[in-house]
């Protein structure tokens, strides 16, 4: 049940009491008060007597079990041409808002993320692939007998002497220009590159496709030498010279 607003209340009261004042008065001001409430009823009608209360908010008051079917007529008097019981002075139903929750009429759906949580998703993905590089690590090291060397003698250098695999590009370089170009300039170009890479391309996105710059410098930079490498590995035998190993033999010692 909706409660009556608080000013209407105000203006009932104040009409109960000029109806009681008129009462006693004379005639003419008998007929001055009918004058006014005429004047008033053309705006807001009245619901029963002399109260200026308009009969719709009076009917919406009322508790649904009092109030008349639908199919039958109300007892509201066909002068009175205000809305019908349960609308508002337009005939909207304003009395819905106020017994419908918010909640329960906003179709809220939460949006889709690409985000997941680190455990159980990724915590599960890197144990497995642990087991698995731990299992192939040891059925290599069953299969494939890799003996230590002897000790280094200066007396007697390995030809051709090699530098760690991760060092291997960077001897290639050495072969093919200055030392302070293969040394300095072209890995110099190459770390700045990468420490401005984040400064160029700003985009927040994690999706391939939207960072097109940062993968394509990335995989230029790890193509680049990865093949240093490999021809660095198999492809440089006595005298560091360039031969194919299926012509002069592998050169490459773990």
């Amino acid at each position: 049940m909706v409660e009556i607003p608080e000013h209407l209340r105000k203006r009932a009261e104040e009409a109960r009491a000029k109806a009681e004042a008129a009462k006693g008065g004379s005639s003419k001001g008998e007929e001055k008060e009918t004058e006014t409430g005429a004047d008033t009823s053309s705006e807001n009608p009245v619901s029963s007597g002399d109260e200026k209360i308009p009969s719709h908010l009076l009917d919406r008051g009322v508790p649904a079990s009092k109030q008349p079917p639908v199919g039958e007529p109300s007892n509201v008097s066909p002068s009175q041409s205000g809305p019908q019981a349960g609308q508002g002075p337009d005939g909207h139903n304003q009395r819905l808002l106020t017994v419908v929750k918010a909640g329960s009429i906003q179709d809220v759906k939460t949006t889709p993320t690409d985000k997941v949580h680190v455990w159980p998703h990724l915590l599960i993905a890197e144990f497995l692939s642990a087991l698995a590089i731990t299992l192939f690590t040891t059925l290599f090291s069953i299969v494939v007998n890799a003996p230590l060397l002897e000790l280094a003698d200066f007396n007697r250098t390995p030809n051709p002497s090699k530098a760690p695999w991760y060092f291997l590009g960077l001897q290639e370089l050495l072969t093919m220009f200055h030392p302070m170009v293969a040394g300095v300039t072209i890995p110099g170009m190459g770390i700045f590159l990468l420490i401005m890479a984040p400064f160029i391309d700003k985009n927040p996105s994690n999706k391939p496709e939207h960072r097109k710059f940062a993968i394509s410098l990335m995989t230029v930079h790890l193509m680049f030498w990865a093949v240093l490498v490999m021809i660095g590995s198999f492809f440089r035998g006595p005298g560091f010279n360039f031969v194919f190993p299926w012509e002069g033999g592998l050169f490459f010692e773990l």
